[in-house]
């Protein structure tokens, strides 16, 4: 059945070129700002525009002089379907609220990409049929907001689905046709090794499909990494892979090789600093990388107390540091200079939420569906799709978004 699918979905992106390039130009000019240099999507840190407690990015962009942000995550629908949505719930086609926040930041001279997939939710690869419709789901989100740039998020439990990942490498390759000039990137686990087995299949499926994006990312957290050494080590495996898998010498892979790194302590309790940051963006540079990103700036701030109570946070990064902190390499990794003088307004740490009631405690064996609440270590939870036996606060992007303390 996969030749006659692959006909079919050849023949569907003949149909669409047209329309998409039309629809990409049209975008552009209702809606977009001029595209800044590639460097600028390359050097986007990740923002949650309707989670976490989502930040400035105006105040962020005075601090700092960032211009690029990695807007995530788009996600097919939490009932089903094939059509695009922010984080499974809010569709992309009557959006106000995020195109809000992009004309804020177009405003101050910036521009967004966005990010699609994740860890969390289904993804439009597991939802959509073939990779012409996975394509035409992504374009609606290119031409509703004249995007110049579109980073695809392949991890797991998607990247586990041949058939899944085949769509959203398909599309990716569609988007890349139809849209000239639009900045792909592809985003993957990290191991020590450069990346896993499910990351290497996609890799291969890339190279089957005849898909060069500009480059593929690997997130070296979470993994069991300490460190920066840990994360160049990584760099340097994952160029090695490149290098097997495309045939490339070792300076072309480079140039197609990203960094995508997690600020201060991860999910598994690693801890990345300033200093770790810094010596990742030296070793990228220095060896003319494409991409150098970070999750989150919903984080980049300090929490109170500055560890967290030994805690990760989607909301602050549970290392002692000054707001915005970790955006600063960014700005670097794109060739530009921060401010030296911080802004006469500095964004301060979110609050402790008033104390309330605690919901009904949280059972391991109950099931829970979206919008049910319970409480866990002090702390009600909401959950944010179906869920049995995963603990509330385990993992930034699992099932519970925190309500605060009871």
């Amino acid at each position: 059945m996969r030749p006659l699918r692959a006909c079919l979905g050849a023949a569907a992106a003949v149909a669409l070129a047209a329309a998409g390039a039309t629809a990409f130009v049209a975008g552009s000019a209702s809606g977009a700002t001029t595209a800044l240099a590639n460097r600028w999507y390359a050097a986007a840190p990740y923002l949650m525009p309707l989670d976490n407690n989502p930040p400035d990015p105006a105040a962020i962009m005075d601090a700092t002089g960032l211009k690029a942000f990695q807007l995530a995550f788009v996600l097919a629908p939490n009932g089903g379907g094939c059509s695009p949505t922010w984080d499974g719930t809010a569709p992309v086609s009557s959006d106000t609220a995020v195109q809000s926040v992009i004309n804020t930041i177009r405003g101050k001279g910036g521009d967004v990409s966005v990010s699609i997939g994740g860890y969390g939710g289904t993804k439009l690869g597991q939802a959509c049929s073939d990779p012409a419709s996975t394509a035409a789901a992504y374009q609606q989100v290119i031409t509703k907001y004249g995007l110049h740039a579109i980073d695809f998020d392949l991890e797991e439990p998607e990247y586990e689905n041949t058939a899944a990942i085949h769509n959203e490498i398909g599309a990716a390759k569609i988007l890349q046709q139809n849209n000239p000039g639009l900045y792909v990137s592809v985003t993957t686990a990290g191991t020590a090794d450069g990346t896993g087995w499910f990351g290497k299949q996609m890799l291969l499926e890339a190279k089957s499909q005849g898909f060069t994006p500009n480059n593929f990312s690997i997130m070296p957290f979470d993994g069991g990494f300490n460190g920066a050494a840990s994360q160049t080590s990584a760099l340097t495996n994952f160029n090695s892979i490149l290098q097997s898998t495309f045939g490339w010498d070792q300076a072309t892979a480079y140039a197609h090789e990203g960094f995508s790194g997690m600020n201060g302590r991860s999910d598994t309790g690693e801890i990345f600093t300033q200093a770790d940051f810094q010596t990742v963006l030296d070793y990228a540079t220095s060896h003319h990388m494409d991409r150098f990103t970070f999750w989150s700036l919903n984080r980049d701030r300090q929490c109170s107390p500055p560890d967290n109570g030994g805690r990760t946070s989607g909301t602050c990064s549970s290392v002692a540091q000054n707001s915005w902190d970790f955006a600063a390499y960014s700005v670097k990794f794109a060739g530009a200079t921060p401010p030296t003088t911080p802004p006469t307004s500095t964004p301060t740490p979110t609050p402790t939420p008033t104390s309330t009631s605690c919901k009904t405690a949280w059972s391991a064996s109950a099931v829970y569906t979206a919008g049910n609440e319970v409480s866990y270590g002090k702390h009600n939870w909401k959950a944010k799709w179906w869920t049995q036996n995963e603990v509330p606060g385990a993992s930034q992007w699992g099932p519970w978004q925190d309500e605060g303390a009871c």
